[in-house]
């Protein structure tokens, strides 16, 4: 029904004092001016009476109706969406601003109760409009175009009827994912409450996985040896969550008669199976040309006769600490973005001058980073934890092509305006391309642009080779979990046959590496979900290739694709830039720019 602040991008942000400049705060009036305005008790007054009313007037009638009554129906459907958007929006985003603060949490707390117990009388409606006659719907959108245009959403709704259950087996289903979710909250609660000690420190996991990215090697290495000891000693636990999450999915896939453990996600993402495929086996045949002879490279630049798992994210022997103040980030970005189009630097100024971004790092503030759409008749909202960091800059360039997509996709209204998750990081990444580009070229000395493309190269290998790696294990994991009951040591060998695999041989693996399986959250909480990074990192990289080969019109298609939100399938999107994702050559384009630029890490060395 409505959008939740998501986080889009780990910063793994933590807290410094540097001299950063003045760093902006949200302005969250206009979503509500505080949890006591009265728009806000309004709202949800409305809400709670706008659902009722909804289900009173369609619940059992939908195939009577129209196709001037069904338009009438969608369009009521979206203002619901839009006020438990509204409402919500203000009530996550208030809350990721001070985590630790009680008040906020019972308030977003309050609110998700509210509009969960105002909304849930509306179940039927998907359910209704899976049954419909294809034959009497096309009709319909053959005489309204207005109703039409909504065509696109209905069909990813329809896509789930072949799996669609009787509605009290749906029912059912939707009170029985409590328990799924209580395996959800165990598996957080766990990874929370992990300490971790290391050289003295008691630390997190986020704060022990920092310290992978350490200059100091045995820091790495005694960060990554505990990560493994406290691993090793609740790996019963993380075992049992991923057994029963895994048969629950089973369970509930064979009742819905889905073909595979994947066939739910590729619905959600409105993706092909077989474009998936294409997309897998591309980049495990690039493993060679991509990881393995780019972590060579490092192995040499590091001095190692071989690379332990601690070195994978190490910085460069010759990496400064560079800091870069909010206002040159805003500059470089803003320049990047205008140098392209100067639409886009237009579009992105409202975020700096209006306050739609969030940067200081702040006791209790959630970490990482994330856009947050809100709803169409808003504007979006930005979260970083910017510390001055190069790579923050990056975020920052990322975060904002979001903050941009939202906007320009916003027109499209509540129902069409959401991509999928496989094109959700198109403008993301075509901002963090177009910013490094500008990095790049303002690189002074051979040794700063080797820092900068080795760190372009760990961020790609880390989207899509990584993250691959991973699709793989969990294609594994669900298909042993079918045949029974997984030990720890059964999850430990699946996890090691496609690290070594997408890593390459100048890795060594240390004891307990094995369980590294055990912390990433992806696979308790949405199976399946890391194919779409590597999806939008290589979609991206096509498309920034036809720019660089063809750039003559290229923007006015960009902005159409953006603006199109969800209102198109990937293959329509696709086709003006002469690209097509089903072909698997459209892989290979995308890959071979990463391939591209470890030729000129390796044309370094001559």
């Amino acid at each position: 029904m409505f959008n939740l602040p998501f986080p889009l991008r780990d910063a793994n942000a933590t807290s410094g004092n540097k001299d950063l400049g003045k760093l902006p705060e949200w302005d969250l009036s206009d979503l509500y001016s505080s949890e006591d305005a009265p728009e806000l008790k309004r709202d949800l007054d409305w809400l709670e009476t706008a659902c009722a009313e909804f289900a009173r007037d369609y619940e059992g009638k939908l195939a009577d109706l129209d196709a001037t009554g069904l338009l009438e129906c969608l369009h009521r459907d979206e203002k619901i969406s839009n006020i438990a958007g509204r409402v919500m929006s203000f009530a996550g985003l208030r809350y990721y601003q001070l985590t630790t603060d009680g008040g906020r949490a019972k308030f977003m707390s309050d609110c998700q109760e509210k509009v969960t117990n105002y909304t849930t009388p509306l179940v039927f409606f998907s359910l209704e409009l899976n049954r419909l006659n294809e034959d009497a719907l096309g009709a319909m959108y053959a005489e309204n175009a207005d109703l039409a245009r909504y065509k696109p959403v209905l069909d990813r709704i329809r896509a789930m009827k072949p799996y669609q259950l009787s509605d009290e087996l749906e029912k059912f289903l939707h009170d029985l994912g409590v328990v799924g979710d209580a395996w959800e909250r165990l598996f957080d609660e766990t990874i929370a409450g992990l300490t971790f000690n290391v050289d003295g420190d008691e630390l997190n996991i986020e704060g022990t996985l920092n310290l992978l990215t350490e200059q100091d090697r045995p820091t790495r290495e005694a960060a990554s040896r505990e990560l493994a000891r406290v691993f090793g000693e609740n790996i019963r636990t993380f075992a049992r969550v991923h057994n029963t999450a895994a048969k629950e999915k089973e369970v509930i896939d064979r009742w819905r008669g889905m073909p595979t453990a994947q066939t739910g996600r590729h619905l959600s993402n409105d993706v092909e199976p077989e474009v998936v495929e294409a997309l897998r086996n591309a980049v495990v045949e690039a493993y060679p040309k991509l990881s393995h002879r780019y972590y060579e490279l490092k192995r040499k630049w590091l001095g190692l006769e071989r690379m332990q798992v601690w070195d994978r994210n190490a910085p460069l022997p010759m990496e400064s600490t560079k800091i870069v103040d909010w206002d040159s980030a805003e500059t470089t970005v803003m320049e990047a973005y205008g140098a392209f189009d100067p639409r886009m630097a237009d579009l992105a100024q409202p975020f700096f001058d209006k306050g739609w971004i969030d940067a200081a790092v702040k006791p209790g503030k959630a970490p990482g980073a994330f856009a947050h759409p809100t709803v169409t008749n808003v504007h979006p909202y930005v979260m970083l934890n910017y510390l001055g960091k190069p790579r923050d800059v990056m975020t920052l360039a990322h975060e904002l092509g979001h903050g941009v997509h939202q906007v320009l996709a916003a027109d499209q209204g509540e129902l069409l305006a959401s991509t999928p998750l496989t094109l959700a990081e198109t403008a993301s990444v075509f901002g963090e391309m177009l910013t490094f580009r500008k990095m790049l070229d303002g690189a002074k000395t051979d040794q700063e642009r080797k820092v900068l493309l080795a760190g372009k190269v760990e961020d790609m290998i880390n989207t899509v080779v990584r993250q691959i790696a991973f699709y793989d294990f969990e294609c594994k994991l669900h298909a042993a979990r079918r045949e029974g009951e997984l030990t720890p040591d059964d999850i430990n060998a699946l996890w090691m046959s496609v690290q070594a695999e997408s890593l390459g041989p100048a890795f060594d693996f240390m004891d307990g590496y094995e369980t590294f399986w055990a912390y990433i959250p992806h696979f308790v909480h949405s199976p399946f979900y890391v194919y779409a990074y590597a999806f939008g990192d290589g979609l991206v990289n096509a498309l920034y290739a036809v720019y660089e080969e063809n750039p003559e019109g290229f923007q006015e298609k960009y902005f159409d694709m953006l603006k199109a939100g969800g209102s198109k399938h990937h293959k329509e999107l696709l086709a003006p830039f002469g690209l097509d994702a089903s072909d698997p050559a459209f892989w290979d384009k995308g890959l071979s720019m990463i391939s591209g630029f470890i030729d000129q890490l390796e044309a370094m060395e001559d």
